[in-house]
């Protein structure tokens, strides 16, 4: 590893004709306090890592003092001397001449983490520069695949970016903004924390789809998934204005436009899609499309999306648009990317794991669909799926915050529910998992027609009273009689 780190270092010099960052005083103080101040070690060990060492002789002492502490055991210049003699790398790391001279700099570890953060910055430029170096050289190259190289680029940059250590906040902090948080919602008891599903019975029990939370929606296919989240992101975007990315992989974007058009106009989808369309229904359409343009909805419909790609995707509509919500349709049409010989449900694992990642990392929930397997269909009774039956991966079970299954018993040909009222238009919402909150099944009305979802027997209302719209512009017109 480290000739590979002189070889960089000899390209970055002969490219770029100028020595690559660093800072050698600053490297041997860190050391020195180490070797010095038991303490001084504790105070940057989130920091301290062989690589970030410019000189090869201070990566090595750095791994043998790692070692040591790993081993808890004592750290000083003769312990440090001794485990570097046993490493086999006491003369390559400069001798036990240069291990003492290191001590000798340094009268004190009070600086010691300020030392440090310049040590770790220099390596971060020096990272930059190799990888813009490395990027340049294979786009000069005409058999790249360029879409390839900016995926592996920008993957890289990332990776840098995610070197910088995340310091612990004291709980002090953090319960100082929680109790602000909670006077705001008793000042605001009908507010909800999170995005607005617009479904009353679910914003009560999850409080609205929750920050860095991984939501996975399960069902058998024609239960109207999609349906379902094309739902509640049109729910959110449309009546509160929450920037939405919807990653389709299943349907285009001309379809998933028509299913919000349909929805949001209440203009049966078949309709649209034949063009059998009376004068009243175009006018719900140029007036529901009014209002959607509005809408912070974004759309890709890229096929066979691999989990880099999607991320690298996500972090920049976070940058440009300030997305709070990603939905995936859906999670096994996903590709790990470049990982050969994985299988599938090795493959499924870790698409979860980076979806879960994803959340975290852009502080906003991600809702991912995923397939049943078809034991839910074998059984007999209600049907009513459990969490044994989430498709390829446990992990995905692991991974989720919050599992939600769809069920429409009147598929099954279950006329009539265990309390002996009629199951027609009428959907489960079953929370089989909730890391935060409560287990409960939740019914909602399903209108096939303009596949959508409303609260539990809320019938077709038409569009919203049109005045809003004109208010909203400032025009005074009446809408056309119906």
């Amino acid at each position: 590893m480290q000739n590979e780190n002189h070889k960089r270092r000899n390209a970055d010099t002969v490219l770029w004709g100028k020595v690559p960052p660093q800072s050698p005083d600053m490297e041997e103080s860190v050391l020195g306090a180490c070797m010095i101040d038991k303490d001084a070690l504790i105070t940057i060990i989130d920091i301290l890592k062989p690589e970030i060492f410019y000189d090869d002789r201070n990566g090595m002492i750095c791994e043998a003092i790692l070692n040591l502490f790993r081993k808890t055991q004592p750290i000083d210049l003769l312990t440090v001397t001794e485990e570097l003699r046993e490493l086999g790398k006491l003369e390559e790391a400069g001798g036990a001449y240069y291990v003492t001279s290191l001590t000798n700099r340094v009268a004190s570890a009070a600086h010691v983490e300020h030392h440090a953060r310049i040590v770790m910055q220099k390596y971060i430029s020096r990272e930059i520069i190799r990888v813009s170096s490395e990027a340049t050289h294979e786009a000069y190259d005409d058999t790249t695949d360029v879409l390839e190289l900016l995926q592996t680029t920008e993957k890289a940059i990332y990776d840098i970016a995610s070197k910088k250590s995340k310091t612990a906040k004291n709980i002090s902090a953090i319960i100082s903004a929680n109790m602000e948080k909670i006077k705001h919602m008793k000042a605001n008891p009908d507010l909800i924390a999170g995005v607005h599903t617009g479904l009353e019975g679910l914003d009560r029990v999850t409080g609205g789809w929750q920050k860095t939370d991984l939501i996975i929606v399960a069902a058998r296919p024609s239960m109207g998934k999609t349906a379902f989240v094309v739902t509640v992101a049109a729910n959110a975007a449309i009546d509160f204005n929450v920037p939405v990315a919807v990653f389709s992989l299943e349907m285009s974007e001309e379809q998933i436009g028509n299913r919000i058009l349909s929805l949001h106009s209440e203009v049966d989808q078949e309709n649209i899609k034949r063009g059998y369309l009376t004068d009243t229904e175009m006018w719900k359409l140029g007036n529901s499309q009014k209002e959607i343009s509005h809408a912070p909805i974004y759309i890709d419909d890229t096929p066979s999306l691999s989990v880099l790609e999607l991320r690298a995707k996500a972090r920049r509509m976070k940058m440009r648009h300030d997305i709070q919500l990603i939905v995936v349709d859906y999670l096994q049409l996903m590709t790990v990317g470049v990982k050969k010989g994985q299988s599938r449900e090795g493959e499924v694992s870790e698409i979860s794991r980076t979806l879960k990642a994803i959340a975290k990392e852009l502080d906003i929930p991600v809702i991912a669909l995923s397939q049943l397997s078809r034991k839910v269909e074998e059984r007999g009774g209600s049907k009513k799926p459990m969490l044994s039956d989430l498709r390829e991966s446990g992990a995905i079970e692991q991974d989720a915050d919050i599992v939600v299954f769809l069920h429409r018993p009147e598929y099954y040909g279950i006329d009539v529910d265990e309390n002996g009222e009629s199951t027609q238009g009428v959907a489960e919402l079953i929370i089989a998992k909730h890391r935060n909150g409560a287990l409960e099944n939740i019914k909602v009305s399903f209108q096939s027609r303009f596949t959508k979802f409303t609260n539990y027997k809320q019938v077709p209302t038409g569009l919203k009273p049109v005045k809003n719209y004109y208010e909203k512009e400032g025009k005074e017109e009446a809408p056309p009689p119906f």
